[in-house]
């Protein structure tokens, strides 16, 4: 029997969800604190990473369109004041699931690194690599 994926729900799994790309997880992250809006999204990301990742505004708003469709993010209803904000701004912030997500992604990312520390790859957390 030959299933329509156009009307299979998307699965509620953040699991399902993994291995996040680099602009998509850097995109969760920057908002996990906060609601930002799309160029502060951007400034977040470059300061953190100290502008090794700086993505485009393409990257950014493809990115977000497809978070917002798949429950990841929401658009928020809360501004700044009006004499702070640019009315043009929109302002978004994780839902629960993506939440979830980002924390099974941070998850996923920190068994790797255990395998890496393990095989020796990197030092004992905290420690040096001796070479």
């Amino acid at each position: 029997m030959h299933r329509d994926i156009t009307t299979t729900p998307p699965t509620r799994d953040p699991g399902a969800r993994l291995p996040l790309t680099t602009p998509v997880f850097h995109i969760l992250l920057a908002l996990a604190d906060r609601e930002r809006h799309g160029y502060g999204i951007l400034l977040d990301i470059a300061g953190r990473t100290g502008g090794r990742l700086r993505l485009g505004t393409g990257t950014l708003y493809t990115a977000v369109r497809r978070l917002l469709e798949d429950g990841l993010l929401e658009e928020s209803d809360e501004r700044p004041a009006p004499d702070l904000d640019d009315q043009r701004r929109r302002y978004y912030r994780l839902t629960r699931f993506g939440r979830d997500v980002l924390a099974a992604e941070a998850h996923r990312l920190e068994s790797l690194v255990a395998m890496a520390r393990k095989r020796r790859v990197l030092a004992p957390a905290g420690g040096r690599k001796d070479r």
